[in-house]
């Protein structure tokens, strides 16, 4: 800070990073709330405040944004040791308030009375619309198995519009370039992860994560799911949740005959890799893709199993192809590790003498 006056330097103490300032929570007992281990930052918070993700005018800031687990019933507050003085500092803090009740719904408590009240009547919710998958996760802590469900609701279910507006917000701290949908459009499918727990004998529900699907139309009578949105919530990530859902969602596609394949909207590399993970589950089971008809090469019929059964496009089904071959190669042996560097090669050059046909 050399160099500064002595206002700019007093004025810079102002400065807050929102990712360390905001605070999130998911509560499922009152005694969450003073648990500094139940709280987690966001990723980005550029959306909101800026490139710089600074809120300005404030010490000590904490934005505390606690949702109840389940239902996610929220909890709104804003905390400062010290804030500038617009009189005597002559600048003026950020509007911080403004810019959080900008993505979150109206009817959010202020106070932790109003709060814990909430949570006593958590015993009240459950999931939206239809159960497709249930399973386990380990969890080494608790010495116990944790069961999860996965739904898929729509806005026809009662009370889902709220919950969904509730849920979103989680989107503008863990996605770079997020984005809400437009819910009134019928061709958006949800599909949520829950994981069942006991509460004083009761059984309950919290949100794990979610993902929004669109439905493509397809000339003459087909449709292409394309996923647009996926996220584990930060406490669950980490222990297989991603690939339950996307297997979950990809088998419910599956099912329909007039889907014609399912896709992602500008993919992330993560996303990618778990797709990979999820696809080569689903195709290593296909007799076309044993060892010995992976030693042959990429097939036709690769790709017309792939997609008559199992809805995945050609581009992908390669990738698929590659990871397995890559799997069944002996990369010790000479010959099988050349054959499979030049097969690689062919598909990366492929494009390019396209290209040169097509210029000559």
């Amino acid at each position: 800070m050399a160099g500064l006056t002595p206002m700019e330097k007093k004025l810079a103490e102002y400065k807050c990073n929102t990712n360390e300032a905001i605070q999130l929570k998911l509560v499922r007992f009152p005694e969450d709330l003073e648990d500094d281990n139940t709280t987690f930052n966001p990723e980005y918070s550029h959306q909101v405040f800026g490139d710089d993700e600074v809120a300005f005018g404030y010490k000590g800031l904490k934005i505390l944004l606690y949702y109840i687990a389940g239902n996610l019933s929220t909890l709104f507050r804003i905390e400062y040791t010290s804030k500038v003085n617009e009189k005597f500092d002559c600048v003026e803090a950020d509007d911080v308030e403004s810019k959080i009740r900008e993505i979150i719904p109206p009817g959010f408590c202020t106070n932790t009375d109003d709060f814990v009240s909430l949570l006593e009547k958590e015993v009240n919710f459950k999931p939206f619309g239809m159960l497709l998958h249930t399973y386990s996760v380990h969890n080494e802590e608790a010495g116990e198995d944790i069961a999860y469900q996965i739904y898929k609701a729509d806005m026809t279910c009662p009370g889902f519009r709220e919950y969904h507006e509730r849920l979103q917000t989680f989107l503008m701290w863990f996605i770079e370039t997020a984005s809400f949908i437009d819910v009134d459009d019928e061709r958006w499918n949800y599909f949520i992860v829950f994981e069942k727990y006991n509460k004083d004998g009761a059984t309950l529900f919290a949100t794990v994560g979610y993902m929004t699907v669109y439905n493509y139309y397809v000339y003459p009578d087909k449709t292409r799911p394309r996923v647009s949105q996926m996220l584990i919530l930060p406490p669950f990530q980490g222990e297989g949740h991603g690939a339950q859902l996307l297997e979950t969602v990809h088998r419910y596609y599956m099912s329909s005959p007039t889907v014609l394949d399912i896709t992602a909207e500008d993919p992330s590399e993560n996303y990618i890799k778990l797709r990979d993970f999820v696809l080569v589950k689903l195709c290593q089971d296909l007799l076309c893709f044993s060892p010995g008809k992976l030693m042959q090469g990429f097939s036709q019929e690769m790709v017309m199993e792939a997609q008559q059964k199992l809805k995945i496009n050609k581009q992908h089904t390669r990738r698929v192809y590659e990871i397995l071959r890559l799997r069944a190669t002996d990369m010790g042996d000479a010959e099988q590790s050349r054959s499979y560097r030049l097969d690689v090669k062919r598909r990366l050059i492929g494009p390019y003498k396209v290209y040169d046909l097509c210029i000559i």
